[in-house]
């Protein structure tokens, strides 16, 4: 004779099977969507720059020397590459003396405009700026107690402070120059000023950094080499 709670056990138990197959639809999914998202979103944003650079370049070519008229095909990242060749070309002729002589007659013209002559100024010293010290900006990132006493925020190390506001500020540690970047778009945030005294380097990688802020804190960074925290075990254990 049938036990009746064998039926009603086996009753139970079906569902159960339907739920996890369910859920590993949805692993499969959402696995597939975090290979797929990435690779598309890169693919998309190359197309759009290169759409981008091209368009605008190739669009100071006079219509018969317009690169679709001189060739049977259209050649993706045409305006990229005579871009590159520009630029390149414009700093060999700069290099030499007839090339400083030009230059040095055009930022006059420049200087004796008043709004042009702000705008250019700077950007220049901006530009002349980041290229001489392209080998250690932004190469270390930063732990600092902002905005106040126990709250702590990552910021980029761009170099030490000088000039002015060295001598104006009030500490004789020494001041470095660092950006504390927001969430999640780290291209916005905020210049600080900060003694060396309290400011931690970490070892963390500015990418790495860049993927902890964008992701709001949910891509941790791998530490000591890709082991795990004894600390995130203990407290994976307790959860």
């Amino acid at each position: 004779m049938t036990d009746p709670s064998e039926g009603d056990q086996h009753h139970i138990l079906q569902p159960a099977k339907k739920a996890g197959f369910t859920s590993r639809l949805r692993t499969y999914f959402l696995t597939g969507l975090a290979v797929a998202a990435p690779i598309w979103i890169t693919i998309y944003l190359l197309r759009w720059f290169v759409e981008f650079i091209d368009t605008y370049v190739v669009g100071f070519f006079p219509d018969q020397y317009h690169p679709d008229q001189l060739l049977p095909f259209t050649v993706p990242g045409i305006g990229v590459i005579i871009g590159l060749i520009a630029l390149t070309v414009l700093g060999a002729l700069t290099a030499n003396f007839l090339g400083r002589r030009i230059l040095a007659f055009g930022e006059r013209l420049v200087d004796r405009m008043p709004i042009v002559r702000n705008i250019y100024n700077a950007l220049k010293q901006i530009f002349e700026t980041v290229i001489s010290q392209s080998g250690t900006s932004f190469r270390e990132v930063g732990l600092i107690e902002y905005p106040r006493r126990g709250l702590y925020a990552l910021v980029f190390v761009t170099t030490q402070t000088k000039g002015e506001v060295l001598e104006k500020a009030s500490t004789d540690d020494g001041l470095v120059s660092v950006f504390l970047p927001t969430t999640p778009n780290p291209t916005s945030g905020f210049l600080l000023f900060v003694p060396k005294g309290d400011i931690e380097i970490l070892d963390m990688s500015v990418e790495e950094a860049a993927k902890l802020i964008i992701s709001a804190g949910l891509v941790e960074p791998p530490k000591n080499n890709g082991t795990t925290d004894p600390a995130e075990t203990d407290l994976g254990s307790k959860a």
